[in-house]
């Protein structure tokens, strides 16, 4: 089960990097074990490219009877774990959640205590939206709060209802607070940082390829460094990159978030569901909390509260 879960997990990321963070453990460990498999069923089972890893015919094959006994697998543990009386922790059940990065997350938290008091809820991250989609399908999830880039469309698995948050929300860029930019308060174009090194987080699904799109849309071809954003900041403040970031990023000591000129970077803001779960109590409560959390972080932010305000809150209909 630990090989085919693996596989899974390489192909529903799309990288042996992500599949490692996804699975707890190192890349090196995770290729190891890779060859380990390919040697034991014949074959090479992924190409690896410049831009991921991507199944072989072989290893289409391999999965088409792999994700079945996978999910079987997790639905055999959670009715053991129903049997066994450890599937309701709490008197009134549990909520699992899931989410990529997002300010909104602890207000979401703190409200759905606060209204379901007796649920067990337990939370959990992850970078790929793909993957907590997958969780939400595979039954290890209730709902996930994902997001998904313009022109990079979510692989959504079947057995997902998906509800929309905010239909775009644009994405921002943190510069050094020297910036011009930063110093004149206004929004930046992409051409204007065109000199600039430009990092990003290969392994957020979507964000690589929807900032491709811009570059290639503003005709600019700026230097990419790759990296995670947990330590993009301290690079921004030290003059050393700029970096998209989503609109509710705070700014710091030595660093600044300004609107993009036009707006040219968007995302969609989503709850997946599992089919059929998403309309009652519970899945509205979840969607009611993440939106009034989401709002209260929006209007905290100063950068995108300017933006909104000049807008007149199109996106986010309920802040009008």
């Amino acid at each position: 089960m630990r090989h085919l879960r693996a596989l899974c997990a390489i192909a529903d990321t799309g990288s042996v990097h992500k599949a490692a963070r996804q699975l707890g453990m190192t890349q090196p460990s995770l290729t190891t074990q890779l060859r380990r498999i390919e040697q034991a069923v014949g074959g090479r089972l992924f190409n690896r490219e410049r831009t991921g890893s991507r199944p072989t015919p072989l290893g289409r094959t391999v999965l088409t009877r792999a994700r079945p006994i996978v999910a079987q697998m997790s639905e055999l543990i959670r009715e053991a774990k129903d049997a066994a009386g450890l599937g309701q922790a709490g008197p009134g059940g549990r909520l699992r959640l899931g989410s990529t990065g997002s300010r909104a997350v602890p207000g979401w938290l703190r409200r759905l205590h606060g209204r379901l008091p007796e649920f067990d809820i337990t939370f959990q991250t992850d970078v790929s939206a793909n993957t907590l989609l997958r969780m939400v399908a595979d039954n290890q999830l209730d709902a996930a709060f994902v997001h998904e880039v313009e022109g990079a469309p979510l692989l959504v698995p079947d057995g997902i209802e998906l509800r929309v948050l905010v239909q775009r929300e644009p994405q921002f860029v943190a510069v050094p607070a020297t910036h011009p930019a930063a110093r004149a308060g206004r929004a930046v174009a992409v051409a204007e940082l065109a000199d600039e090194k430009w990092m990003v987080d290969p392994s957020v699904d979507g964000d690589w390829d929807g900032l491709r799109q811009v570059f290639a849309a503003a005709r600019v071809d700026p230097r990419v460094v790759y990296g995670d954003y947990l330590s993009a900041g301290d690079l921004v403040a030290a003059g050393e990159v700029v970096t998209p970031c989503q609109p509710t990023s705070q700014p710091r000591p030595g660093m600044s978030i300004v609107p993009l000129a036009g707006d040219p970077l968007g995302v969609r803001l989503l709850v997946g569901f599992r089919t059929g779960w998403g309309r009652g109590a519970e899945g509205d409560a979840v969607f009611d909390d993440l939106r009034a959390s989401y709002e209260e972080v929006a209007w905290g932010s100063p950068a995108y509260a300017r933006w909104l305000a000049a807008r007149q809150s199109p996106a986010l209909p309920a802040m009008a």
